[in-house]
């Protein structure tokens, strides 16, 4: 699965390698995709060994202590280190992930971090994500209501349609889930992904939205919904264990039912 958006007629070689200090006793390994847009090299793969009895237990504590402590040029996304951001997105042990979730102790042997698969790569594990930010824009991703609320009381939801919500709005936008789908990949001009498909049912299921006619023509194209054959890689990969395939299908069902 994993597959990465290299320059042309490239390959992955072998790069530098850094040892631990001599007094580590507990020790691991990282191997990590390297690619400067601003040099003729190919992408390589350098190896870091690090003390783990100096270092954080997820793979960001890692990637930091590297950058920090050993090579200053790696460059990488984050942010919040809480799993909040979704900046640190990336394909660890063949996964994709965020790096400040991941133990570093679920990994045996060495770890393997590489960009988001089938994107095209900035530098080093830094994905160029316009195409999904431009894609998340189209759907108009805020409350559309027609009639202002009145002055003196706001937007009112009972809770159980507030309940309606939950699964859906703690997406962080990593785009984890669209770069595993295979759909993805050979339509990401067209269709719109997990992620952002995910992030329009959570407008459709607001019952405070008043413009679900729109966005449900909006939706109704070959490419844009219907390139999902649920394949599950979306739901499989999620990193905040989230169901875009289920969204999809809600999706789907709310076109069915007004035909």
């Amino acid at each position: 699965m994993v597959e990465f958006a290299l320059p042309p007629n490239s390959r992955i070689m072998k790069g530098h390698s850094y040892s631990a200090p001599r007094a580590a006793t507990n020790t691991k390994t990282f191997c990590i995709y390297r690619w400067n847009p601003d040099d003729s090299d190919n992408p390589r793969l350098d190896s870091y060994e690090i003390d783990l009895n100096a270092c954080g237990p997820m793979v960001l504590h890692a990637l930091i202590k590297i950058k920090s402590e050993v090579d200053s040029t790696l460059t990488f996304r984050r942010s919040c280190r809480e799993g909040i951001c979704g900046s640190c997105a990336m394909n660890i042990d063949g996964t994709n992930t965020l790096a400040c979730l991941k133990p570093i102790s679920e990994v045996k042997g060495e770890i393997k971090i590489y960009p988001l698969p089938h994107m095209p790569v900035v530098k080093d594990l830094v994905p160029n994500l316009s195409e999904i930010y431009r894609q998340y824009a189209s759907i108009t991703p805020w409350l559309r209501a027609g009639a202002p609320p009145d002055a003196d009381c706001e937007r009112l939801q009972s809770p159980e349609k507030r309940a309606a919500l939950d699964g859906l709005y703690e997406c962080v936008l990593c785009a984890a889930c669209s770069t595993a789908c295979p759909s993805y990949w050979w339509n990401g001009d067209r269709f719109l992904g997990p992620a952002i498909l995910l992030q329009a049912y959570r407008w459709l299921a607001d019952s405070r939205d008043e413009a679900r006619e729109e966005r449900l023509n909006q939706l109704d194209d070959t490419f844009r919904l219907y390139r999902c054959h649920t394949i599950m890689n979306c739901t499989k990969t999620c990193p905040k264990n989230l169901n875009p395939a289920r969204a999809i299908a809600e999706i789907k069902k709310l076109l069915l039912e007004r035909v």
